[in-house]
């Protein structure tokens, strides 16, 4: 079997989440996370677009993880990101954590914006 290292340029990837919390680089994060080529950032859920579109320009997709169910996102969310032109994708936050660490290690322009499992939806799990 031919095994491939996997490089992440400057990006750190997820490395596990849990209820209330996400490990990013080795390190534990609580609450709601913003993650992209530039950095790991707290963010605070749908009404704070603006620390996105700060990213337009730089990224190509946002993954928005939902929790640990996929749900609709607010469109006055989700507009002003598609018109500076950065592409929405909404999932559970188990698959956005695991798809943008896929495509950050193909190289990809991504950001991820992730509220947390609840702590009575899902025990911790690994990535």
């Amino acid at each position: 079997m031919r095994l491939n290292e996997i490089s992440y340029n400057d990006a750190s990837p997820i490395d596990g989440y849990g209820p209330g919390f996400f490990r990013v680089g080795g390190k534990v994060h609580h609450d709601a996370l913003l993650l992209s080529g530039a950095g790991t950032s707290a963010w605070a859920g749908f009404e704070d677009v603006v620390q996105i579109l700060s990213l337009a320009g730089q990224i190509d997709v946002l993954l928005v993880g939902t929790g640990a169910e996929i749900s609709y996102i607010p469109a006055d969310f989700r507009r002003p990101l598609e018109e500076v032109g950065i592409g929405v994708e909404v999932m559970s936050s188990p698959s956005a954590c695991r798809t943008y660490n896929i495509l950050l290690s193909e190289g990809r322009r991504i950001a991820a914006a992730l509220l947390p499992v609840d702590k009575a939806d899902q025990a911790a799990d690994q990535i």
